[in-house]
């Protein structure tokens, strides 16, 4: 039973290596040189002006939210369509509910206007 798992625990133990030598090796060969300005708060190169509170819509967050779920949806979807002979008819089922409450999800989200943008474009409509 564990001779199954020793491709994966190759790939963590190559991956965490790879990972760990990555970061060992950069901190070993870059340039450590201080300055005022890569220290400073605001590195890009402007001063702040003004405050830096920045009042996002809310409309992003609700369309980063559903990217999410649709993504989770995929994450969901692929391993049962690899095992979908073995399973049988009953996980056709789980899954024709399951895609079709996110369907509904996603008719709710377009209706309330959630995946409208009413941001103006420069140069049109003028």
């Amino acid at each position: 039973m564990m001779i199954d798992y020793v491709t994966i625990y190759a790939f963590l133990v190559v991956g965490l290596g790879f990972a760990a030598v990555s970061l060992i090796a950069a901190q070993l060969l870059r340039p450590d040189v201080p300055d005022e300005v890569k220290e400073a708060t605001y590195e890009c190169g402007m001063p702040a002006i003004g405050t830096t509170e920045v009042k996002t819509n809310i409309r992003f967050y609700v369309f980063a939210l559903l990217f999410v779920i649709f993504d989770v949806e995929t994450l969901f979807v692929f391993p049962w369509a690899v095992t979908v002979k073995e399973i049988g008819s009953v996980a056709l089922i789980e899954m024709f509910i399951f895609l079709t409450i996110l369907f509904l999800g996603l008719v709710y989200a377009w209706a309330k206007g959630a995946l409208e943008w009413d941001v103006p474009v420069p140069g049109a409509g003028k």
